[in-house]
């Protein structure tokens, strides 16, 4: 059974940077795609950022110059280094893969990570 485990959400004061990890595990064989998305209360939840195994990425226009997607496929890890960060970023962030793993290849999400930004 192949796990996302997010970490690095918290509360920070508008300008501020956060910091977001996912980490997959299990018995895995390759990771192709994975993203961050967020979802704020009473939206739609969103793609924020993706990266693909040959680490082209892809950014909604709302943070396009200030989040950084990156992966570490050594670690099956991927980040979100989120900076100039605003009000309106307040969300939960999910991380989402595409795995092949021992069991199956499919979707796998994370359990989410709240972040707020308010002063």
């Amino acid at each position: 059974q192949v796990q996302l485990v997010e970490s690095g959400g918290g509360l920070v004061q508008p300008g501020g940077s956060l910091r977001l990890s996912c980490a997959a595990s299990g018995i895995i064989f390759t990771i192709y795609d994975m993203g961050w998305y967020r979802q704020a209360p009473g939206k739609q939840r969103e793609l924020v950022a993706a990266i693909n195994s040959g680490m082209s990425t892809n950014y909604v226009d709302s943070v396009k110059g200030r989040f950084t997607i990156s992966r570490d496929n050594a670690k099956n890890t991927v980040y979100l280094q989120m900076n100039s960060l605003k009000p309106e970023d307040t969300a939960v962030y999910y991380c989402n893969a595409d795995v092949w793993s021992v069991a199956r290849r499919g979707d796998y999400w994370g359990q989410g990570t709240q972040v707020t930004v308010s002063s």
